[in-house]
């Protein structure tokens, strides 16, 4: 930092480099203060940078400057890293101006100096340009400084929205909520927790269950084993004071499970490594007391980090020490009815540095050397142990296995069998950045896929996580559900300490109904016992979460974009349909759209209901308030907010014929 003085006015040099950069960038990679994206210094056209802010990929920094900077500037490029051949474009923008473009500047051009006059600009926004779903693409803003007047600081966009809570509070009868159809394999250990709000005590019963299945009356959890193949119909029962609760359940006893997408919890955005047993038996207890287990939330995922060495009778990967009682910390999760779900990798060291299911050793021994220098050891070793690994899950009983990172066709499939031969139904996630083109063999062997990269609480990543999905959407169904990562609400440790997430209300709001409408697996991502009312409402709605779990198990697709409306159609079962009209306000179409500038206004949108294929006259429902809104015959009306939704259920009229 540096200090001048101006006509009487003390101003203030900011380096960028010295912000808490991070809280101000909505990019999918972490940018880097002082560093290039490579993780090395930042070189340009042979020349190193001492200060500076290293990006990867298409980089969204926003600054609120209340109108106390004069300037900004820096010398912006691709670095030495970056890839070559591939068109980058810099922006700044300020208050919707475009102040500086770079134009098309590629890997080795000269870089461009830059000097903006930032006179009376509220905010500010830096855009990097490149073409999504490329990796290594590092630019850079060197040098980058701000002159700010007197005391100033540039400031993060505020996220002072109101945070209005739509959905009615569930009453005192009963009411369950479980999907209704469930999946398990012949022979294999039944776990199925009947999900039921209304006051307590309840009494749960089922009827016509297969021989072996049991319910226990107080807590509905139905267990045993069922040996013969069939479709089993069930009737549900949950009773209190105030009513009865009946429901039709589908038992599919067969080869394929995740009938409907999983509903849970995953600690990475949480705690990322300093995950322990201690942590997970909390969650699972916030699970319950918050009432989530109540609407059908059920699995506790531990992610990477609670790996130790191999060993026990099958040499397969041991807990660490954070983890001292992990069979009793899983029969534990059980008898609330709930699922544990564990980390692997076919790499001989995971992501963060512990074991993996491969080794160059024989016997798998993980030396200090490989957790020392981990970047080194992301491969897969000359022995694999997906069958050791496998066998010693099933009989602790893990219920989910989330195995990364960028899975190729033979690890998947290894695994796949090791899981399918473990006595244990298994629900097999891979991740992350499945590449569409064996999109067929994920089908084939996974439960559900990673479709991109990690996610960020920012809108630029949930749109490149969820909205561009249609080309997905035809091979999303019962047994194999395309993932777009864990939810981004809540308090949220992406890329940065644990923090609030940086979606909207209305963005929040849009990130639930999309993925329930894409039928995605729902996995929370922030510490469930830091919930808050508005957080909590938003992932308890059982009419949104009854569109995710559908039986019919259909992605939503994009049938149409207007205006700035994304209209996202989900086919249901007994020939009804779920909508989400979004307003994305023309995100990507220009370099503003990009930011968030204080100024952004609802919009009235009028849906062709017969351009989208349903004729006829509907009952139209909005599923987030639980209201019915009328009949409707040709086009539907609303007002939606800026990168909000709508999100409506429709009914055929009788009269109505498809």
């Amino acid at each position: 930092m540096g200090t001048t003085l101006v006509y009487g006015q003390k101003n203030n040099t900011i380096w960028m480099d010295d912000l808490s950069i991070r809280t101000f960038s909505e990019g999918i990679p972490a940018v880097l203060a002082k560093t290039s994206g490579s993780g090395e210094a930042i070189r340009m056209k042979g020349i190193t940078y001492s200060r500076g802010i290293g990006v990867n990929g298409t980089s969204v920094l926003s600054f609120l400057l209340n109108g106390n900077a004069s300037a900004f500037s820096a010398v912006v490029g691709v670095d030495d890293m970056g890839m070559k051949g591939l068109p980058y474009r810099f922006y700044v923008i300020g208050d919707r101006k475009i102040l500086f473009e770079s134009g098309d500047m590629k890997w080795g051009d000269q870089p461009r100096m830059l000097n903006v006059n930032l006179t009376g600009i509220k905010r500010l926004g830096l855009l990097v340009l490149v073409e999504q779903g490329i990796t290594k693409t590092y630019s850079n803003w060197a040098d980058a400084k701000f002159i700010m007047k007197d005391e100033q600081m540039p400031l993060n966009i505020p996220n002072t929205d109101e945070r209005i809570i739509l959905t009615p509070v569930a009453g005192t009868q009963p009411k369950i909520n479980s999907a209704a159809v469930f999946g398990a394999r012949p022979g294999n250990p039944f776990l199925y927790t009947i999900a039921a709000t209304g006051e307590r005590p309840l009494v749960f019963s089922a009827s016509n269950l297969p021989d072996g299945l049991q319910v226990d009356a107080k807590t509905g959890i139905i267990t045993g084993k069922v040996l013969e193949r069939g479709v089993y119909t069930v009737t549900l029962k949950a009773k209190n004071s105030s009513g009865e609760s009946v429901k039709q359940l589908r038992i599919k006893i067969g080869d394929t499970i995740a009938l409907t997408p999983p509903m849970g919890w995953n600690g990475w955005n949480s705690w990322a490594r300093a995950i322990d047993q201690e942590k997970v038996m909390a969650s699972a207890d916030a699970m319950v007391k918050m009432g989530l287990a109540n609407h059908g939330w059920t699995y506790i995922n531990i992610d990477d980090a609670w790996q130790g060495q191999r060993g026990g009778k099958y040499n397969a990967i041991q807990p660490n020490e954070k983890f001292p009682s992990f069979k009793q910390m899983t029969d534990y999760i059980h008898s609330l009815g709930l699922k544990l779900g564990v980390y692997s990798t076919p790499w001989i060291s995971s992501y963060a540095g512990y074991p993996g299911g491969s080794s160059n050793l024989e016997h798998g021994f993980f030396p200090d050397a490989v957790r020392d220098n981990k970047r080194a050891f992301r491969y897969i070793g000359k022995y694999s142990f997906e069958k050791e690994d496998a066998m010693q899950m099933a009989e602790w009983g893990v219920d989910y296995l989330k195995y990364d990172w960028r899975i190729e066709v033979p690890s998947a499939e290894r695994m796949s069998v090791a899981l399918k031969n473990s006595g244990r139904d298994i629900f097999y996630s891979i991740s992350n950045s499945a590449p569409f083109s064996n999109v067929k063999d994920w089908v084939r062997l996974t439960n559900s896929y990673r479709t991109g990269p990690d996610i960020r609480d920012s809108w630029l990543s949930l749109y490149v996580s969820a909205f561009t999905l249609d080309k997905w959407s035809p091979y999303g169904g019962p047994g194999h559900w395309n993932d777009p990562d864990m939810m981004i609400l809540g308090n949220v440790t992406t890329g940065s300490p644990l923090h609030p997430t940086r979606l909207t209300p209305d963005e929040q709001y849009s990130h639930v109904s999309l993925f329930s409408l894409l039928a995605a697996p729902l996995l929370i991502g922030c510490p469930i016992e830091q919930l808050d009312a508005f957080t909590l409402n938003l992932l308890t709605n059982d009419e949104v979460i009854a569109v995710n779990q559908d039986a019919l198990g259909r992605p939503a697709r994009l049938v149409g974009e207007e205006n700035g409306v994304q209209i996202w159609l989900k086919q249901l079962e007994n020939k009804e349909y779920a909508i989400g009209l979004f307003n994305i306000d023309g995100y990507t179409k220009t370099p503003q759209s990009y930011f968030r500038w204080g100024d952004e206004k609802p919009v009235s949108f009028t849906l062709d209901l017969t351009k989208i294929g349903l004729k006829g006259k509907y009952t139209i429902r909005d599923v987030w308030r639980q209201k019915n809104l009328g009949e409707f015959e040709g086009t539907f009306n609303t007002g939606i907010r800026h990168h909000g939704v709508v999100m409506i259920r429709l009914t055929a009229h009788q009269s109505t014929k498809h």
